[in-house]
């Protein structure tokens, strides 16, 4: 099938120096916000990529459930591939990808847990589904069929009926660590505008232009 007539110009805004700020955090704030105005569903899914022990690439998209100044943090099964792959890599990719606003955010960095305290704040704050849904899954791993799952589910619903649904040891969160982020802003005639921050050794950002 040859999709190569599928395309349209994209005409965000302009992106220049002086638009920025120093710090790319504050930066993808700013983007944040606006693509929650304006992307219609899930403005915080984001492909995470990680290679493996072969170094083989694989890609995923998550859920980003909170950012801060020390960086970008999502939850997972602790014994699920990617966390097989940051065990033995912890450098990753991360990937927002918001079409409505011809905009993307490309992030480098390194992954490392959040601490179990502060994975623990956020799992009670999760739909009681949610909470029994991390405990039935083993992710990644072959089942036979889906009943299995639907089994295991009603088992630990009817276990916890009446009580708190306690945090699995094996799941938790990682904040990526960002080493290098770039901006991309779509325009016109595939002219894009790029800026990347990359992390200097006394903990501040240059800034550069990219080609587009």
């Amino acid at each position: 099938m040859n999709v190569s007539a599928l395309r349209r110009s994209a005409t965000g805004f302009a992106l220049d120096r002086e638009d920025l700020h120093d710090d790319p955090i504050e930066q993808f704030e700013d983007w944040f916000r606006y693509a929650c105005e304006t992307v219609p569903m899930d403005p915080n899914a984001a492909s995470i990529a990680t290679v493996d022990e072969q170094h083989r690439p694989s890609s995923r998209t998550v859920l980003l459930k909170y950012f801060d100044e020390s960086g970008f943090v999502f939850f997972t099964n602790f014994e699920s591939k990617k966390a097989e792959h940051i065990a033995a890599n912890p450098h990753v990719a991360m990937l927002f990808f918001w079409s409505d606003a011809a905009r993307q955010v490309k992030i480098r960095g390194t992954a490392e847990k959040v601490p179990t305290s502060e994975t623990l704040k956020y799992f009670v704050s999760r739909p009681r589904g949610s909470q029994i849904g991390a405990w039935v899954s083993a992710q990644s791993s072959v089942i036979t069929n889906r009943s299995l799952l639907e089994i295991k589910f009603q088992e630990l619903k009817d276990k916890f009926r009446n009580k708190e649904v306690p945090l699995p040891s094996f799941w938790g969160g990682y904040r990526v660590v960002p080493y290098e982020v770039e901006f991309w802003q779509g325009r016109r005639n595939r002219l894009h505008d790029r800026f990347q921050y990359t992390k200097r050794d006394d903990g501040g950002w240059d800034i550069d232009r990219l080609a587009p």
